[in-house]
């Protein structure tokens, strides 16, 4: 179970992680010491079928139902409920560019649009735009362990033209955007 630590540079905060496979998916949970917690399982598809993402003021729980993606937003007790054609949620987590970099099971040099909901800032706010992933290419590099795969995409805001690489090896990113690998227990579960 590869578990381990981002930094995210914009705001020099630290996201603690685990992530594993299970018997009928993927699961990942994160900390940061600002009280940010997630908590993100998709399936065997790898669609986000339970996200619960809480900062110190709010909370979303939510996940994909058929085209759908539904969630509840709230600041206390009672949340509003929302639902936006959608493949998932984005936010400043890594966990997010794995699931959705999974979903596509991109070819090389193949692309796809995608719709996904990203969740901004520590209100949680929501804003659905449209992104285009492609994969740009696979390397291999030598570790004590074998060969480690690494998978490159290019990320492109299709709203703005700006464009984001992601270095991602099995579940866990080595380089993305705004965020940096600075520790890692045990090597990332290679998937298929």
């Amino acid at each position: 179970m590869p578990s381990g630590t981002y930094l995210h540079l914009d705001e020099g905060i630290e996201e603690r992680f685990q992530c594993a496979p299970g018997p009928g998916g993927w699961r990942y949970v994160s900390q940061c010491p600002d009280g940010r917690r997630l908590d993100l399982v998709v399936d065997s598809r790898w669609r986000q079928i339970r996200v619960e993402l809480v900062t110190p003021d709010w909370w979303l729980r939510g996940g994909v139902t058929g085209p759908e993606l539904a969630w509840v937003r709230a600041a206390g007790e009672t949340g509003t409920e929302h639902g936006e054609r959608a493949a998932g949620f984005v936010s400043d987590s890594p966990g997010f560019l794995v699931a959705v970099a999974r979903s596509l099971e991109l070819d090389e040099g193949a692309e796809a649009d995608i719709r996904l909901v990203r969740l901004s800032g520590t209100s949680l706010s929501a804003l659905t735009a449209l992104w285009r992933w492609r994969r740009a290419g696979t390397s291999a590099y030598e570790t004590d362990t074998g060969p480690l795969s690494v998978t490159e995409y290019e990320v492109t805001d299709l709203a703005t033209g700006e464009v984001e690489t992601l270095h991602l090896a099995g579940d866990v990113v080595l380089a993305a955007s705004g965020i940096e690998l600075t520790g890692l227990e045990s090597p990332p579960n290679l998937l298929g």
